[in-house]
């Protein structure tokens, strides 16, 4: 019986210890950063603590003592674990995006999804838009993200007030074709966007999310497309 109870007394302090330790950590880090910290997970390394902030984590002791920034790698499978915790805090619901706010392109049947944050002036975004074109049954939903120069944003408005703005987008990704729009409209949906990039930690184009939440940062071969597609399209 006292076993038993020395033990729920022994598991309530080390709860109540590690809470305080967050705590403690919580407020240096956000004193130090000035930024909001996500989350505070305790490793299994080195007594340390992962801190996410600002779509990046660091690492630290109980007592802020010191601060790491950069990968843990597991000494016994070689495997990368701060990518991995990276990937897993990066992921997010694909309903919550707002899609009524992308511009629309469909191919073959359109049943597998993904959704891209570009910038029309990224080069890498145009990369990405030859890569896509070669794939079929997908629904792409492009957010207009002008982040590299005032440029972005006009072309961004110019693309966004065009009649057609799927083909507008296609014709300038891929062939370099000027948009021009036939009129003034309602930009809003642009801040919107970029307000939400801010949120979601995105800091450069393209980004990529995929039916079960994965993100990718950067451009992609069409082959690995097709595999993260199919794989989402699973549940995996």
């Amino acid at each position: 019986m006292w076993k038993k109870i020395s033990a729920f007394i022994l598991i309530g302090f080390i709860s109540f210890s590690t809470l305080a330790n967050e705590s403690f950590i919580r407020k240096t880090i956000e004193e130090k950063m000035g930024s909001k910290v996500s989350s505070i997970t305790k490793t299994p390394y080195l007594n340390l603590y992962e801190v996410y902030v600002d779509g990046q984590i660091l690492y630290t002791d109980d007592k802020v003592s010191a601060i790491i920034i950069g990968a843990i790698i597991d000494g016994k499978t070689d495997s990368n674990y701060t990518a991995q915790r990276i990937q897993k805090l990066n992921v997010i619901r694909f309903s919550d995006l707002p899609l009524d706010l992308a511009i629309k392109q469909v191919r073959g049947n359109g049943k597998r999804v993904i959704a891209s944050f570009e910038d029309p002036n990224c080069g890498f975004c145009k990369r990405l838009a030859k890569e896509l074109a070669s794939i079929t049954n997908v629904t792409h939903y492009v957010f207009l993200y002008p982040i590299l120069s005032p440029d972005s944003m006009e072309k961004s408005r110019q693309i966004w007030c065009s009649t057609n703005r799927a083909k507008a987008w296609s014709d300038y990704m891929l062939n370099g074709k000027v948009p021009v729009a036939k009129g003034s409209c309602d930009t809003g949906a642009i801040q919107k966007l970029l307000e939400l990039g801010r949120n979601l930690n995105i800091t450069g184009a393209p980004t990529i999310f995929f039916a079960n939440g994965e993100r990718n940062a950067g451009m992609l071969p069409a082959a690995e497309i097709e595999n993260k597609l199919n794989q989402a399209a699973k549940g995996k």
